[in-house]
């Protein structure tokens, strides 16, 4: 009789821990981030830029839920790698929590707050039967208070703080480039510049309709993509 895997059992329900202390859902969730096309952010002196590669085939129309930048609120946004699906809700979610914060305190939520509400609501996903976890990894960036900031929130609903990251298939050869481009004090357009070459390295053969960018700053949340945002993107490529 052939031998049975020894995570057998372990990876069929969310809560069932192996052994040796894993979640095999959870590490199948972050495949599903793996598999998804590149998405990246980083921190320059006035704000956060986000880029990330949205594939278009020849018939498909452009802007129909396929996006991979969203705006949370006008200081909030993120770059989403894996099921775009569960990245939507996510997403929704948050923009629920930062309008209810406006309305409460007439002012806007700080970065950290919408990651940590996004974060809690993953982690409800890993703690109860008959859920999976959220198939999708989030870049959360902002400007508050404390200046620019960004965050990476993955699978297992773990946060953390980056000044530049990249996550999707092409995040290693990604991140190579911000490693060694990236320094303190950086000016928007030098940011842009870092993080399509980032991106067009993470992702060969990238086309310009194929980009999303998006800049947050002290005047609010600007995205170029499609047609409109070629002609932006390409000064820069």
């Amino acid at each position: 009789m052939e031998a049975m895997p020894e995570f057998m059992g372990y990876d069929r329900a969310i809560v069932t821990f192996s052994p040796d202390g894993r979640l095999f859902q959870v590490e199948y969730a972050r495949e599903a981030v793996k598999r998804g096309t590149t998405s990246l952010g980083l921190i320059y002196r006035d704000g956060v830029v986000f880029a990330a590669m949205r594939p278009l085939e020849e018939l498909a129309i452009p802007n129909t839920g396929s996006d991979k930048i969203h705006q949370i609120d006008d200081n909030l946004g993120t770059a989403i790698s894996g099921f775009l699906a569960d990245g939507r809700v996510l997403v929704d979610a948050a923009r629920v929590k930062a309008q209810v914060y406006r309305l409460t305190y007439d002012e806007v939520l700080n970065v950290t707050g919408v990651v940590k509400d996004i974060s809690d609501r993953m982690q409800l996903f890993t703690q109860y039967g008959g859920v999976r976890p959220f198939g999708v990894a989030l870049l959360v960036g902002g400007v508050d208070e404390k200046g620019p900031q960004l965050f990476e929130v993955d699978p297992s609903s773990a946060f953390y703080s980056w000044k530049a990251q990249a996550i999707g298939k092409g995040f290693a050869e990604a991140i190579k480039i911000l490693k060694k481009e990236w320094k303190e004090g950086l000016g928007e357009e030098e940011a842009i510049k870092i993080a399509l070459t980032a991106l067009k390295a993470g992702e060969k053969g990238i086309k310009p309709m194929e980009i999303e960018l998006s800049v947050i700053d002290g005047k609010g949340f600007r995205k170029y993509a499609g047609e409109e945002g070629v002609k932006f993107i390409k000064k820069y490529m």
